[in-house]
């Protein structure tokens, strides 16, 4: 029975673990919310499961003067209305891209709308497609966190038997 039990539980871990890995997971959400800035409290945030096949995790690091907002998300999310991201999306971070022609037709003497989104003085964007969780504070939030899960899971098996 006891061997039953621990074949059932791995069985029904490895099914969860490999649907976990067919979508890249990573954390939203924007330095305005409490932990989300530096240091990362990736306790506090939701992880979404990206809804495109070959989607990336991403880190957008906005600075004017000493203030720093980051946008952490998928990159299909961000792309229907970031006009700045970079060609170059491979692993690792890069200045985004400027586009010339944005507000280019448009008379706004509102300058709070930042048409021509030129309020940042540098933005980066930082993208990983290699680990779930990888738009985080640290690579090595991912693993932990791994470590805790099957840490938990052998607790519980060995209360049950």
């Amino acid at each position: 029975m006891a061997k039953s039990k621990t074949f059932l539980s791995l069985v029904i871990f490895s099914t969860i673990f490999v649907h976990a890995q067919s979508l890249l997971l990573c954390y939203q959400c924007v330095s305005t919310h409490p932990g989300c800035g530096t240091p990362f409290k990736w306790l506090w945030h939701k992880t979404i499961s990206c809804p495109e096949e070959d989607d990336l995790c991403v880190k957008v690091i906005e600075k004017v003067g000493a203030e720093e907002r980051i946008t952490r998300d998928c990159l299909s999310s961000l792309k229907g209305f970031r006009t700045d991201i970079p060609a170059d999306k491979y692993e690792g971070c890069r200045k985004s891209s400027v586009d010339v022609k944005l507000g280019h037709y448009v008379n706004n003497s509102i300058p709070e709308l930042d048409i021509k989104r030129d309020y940042y003085d540098s933005t980066t964007w930082c993208f990983c497609y290699f680990d779930h969780w990888c738009n985080s504070a640290n690579m090595s939030t991912s693993s932990n966190l791994l470590i805790v899960l099957i840490s938990i899971f052998f607790f519980v098996r060995n209360i049950d038997q």
